[in-house]
């Protein structure tokens, strides 16, 4: 699998993900497969929150790897903090106690990246500035970024934060385009031209961060998937069309449409079906021509002004 940067920050991950927020429902010996598989395909990056599985997603990757140093060498832990139940929360004793949460169930002494899961209205970005502080400093943290967030609310964190934030998590897909759109109907009286994110993926690409897609599969917020679905027949088509051609899934030819873009976005998948993942590194080694990006980009009910 090829290598991406993330944020110019010298951790180099394959170019794609996985999201383990379905791996409580998993055993032990099942979670164990999961995880050595997508290492042997070059997926490298766990992409993990706090309130996966009410935390039970990282107890289930720890145990099931016994978390030895060989094994923990070969991957790049993420994990996410700030959502609590009925509310976001970015003060500072939730960073702390959540990042301690996490750190024992993941039972190892560091984390590679942690990410702010949501915008909390009430932030204070002097309180978020002293956590990420007092974390980097503790060794407990090594990169920091955010999720769900737009380009003023990363300017506002940056004016206390003295961390590069090296990730945005985004929901993106052939599906879910917004951030597409409002640079393509620039100036335009319609809804594409909405800019609903501040701008987030010339913003990221601006300021050296990774966009990840999470949701890559999946059609509004929680709708489910487009892959195989009825109430797409144009798209699943085309999908299908490009499968044959390049001799993959369809699946493996809606996460090659993401990572044909050049802002290098690292899409999080979230299957726990091995072959399904095996099926789906292989996007790596397609690149789509332009004519087929934008072809798949307006099969899926885009207009190009």
């Amino acid at each position: 699998m090829k290598k991406i940067e993330l944020g110019k920050s010298g951790l180099e991950v394959g170019e794609i993900s996985l999201g383990c927020m379905r791996l409580s429902s998993l055993s032990q010996d099942d979670a164990r497969h999961v995880i050595d598989n997508a290492i042997e395909h070059g997926v490298d990056l766990f992409d993990h929150a706090d309130i996966y599985g009410g935390g039970e997603s990282e107890t289930v990757f720890a145990n099931a790897i016994g978390m030895d140093s060989s094994v923990r060498e070969k991957m790049i832990l993420q994990t996410k903090c700030g959502i609590r139940k009925g509310l976001y929360d970015f003060s500072k004793e939730h960073i702390l106690r959540s990042v301690e949460g996490s750190l024992k169930r993941l039972q190892t002494e560091y984390i590679d990246i942690l990410l702010l899961h949501r915008p909390d209205a009430l932030m204070e970005p002097d309180e978020v500035a002293e956590a990420f502080n007092e974390l980097e400093k503790s060794g407990k943290v090594r990169h920091f970024g955010v999720s769900n967030h737009n380009a003023l609310q990363i300017e506002l964190l940056k004016k206390s934060v003295e961390q590069k934030l090296i990730i945005n998590q985004m929901q993106f897909s052939v599906m879910h385009t917004p951030m597409i759109d409002a640079g393509i109907n620039v100036n335009m009286q319609n809804d594409g031209s909405v800019m609903r994110d501040g701008g987030m993926l010339d913003y990221s690409r601006l300021n050296d961060m990774t966009i990840q897609a999470w949701s890559p599969f999946q059609y509004g917020m929680i709708e489910g998937t487009f892959i195989g679905n009825d109430k797409f027949p144009e798209v699943n088509g085309k999908l299908q069309e490009f499968a044959e051609k390049y001799d993959v899934t369809d699946s493996a030819i809606a996460i090659a449409w993401i990572l044909r873009h050049p802002a290098n976005i690292q899409p999080v998948i979230g299957t726990m079906n091995p072959q399904r993942l095996a099926n789906i590194a292989k996007a790596s080694d397609v690149k789509l021509t332009k004519e087929e990006w934008y072809e798949l980009y307006r099969i899926a009910g885009n207009t190009l002004p």
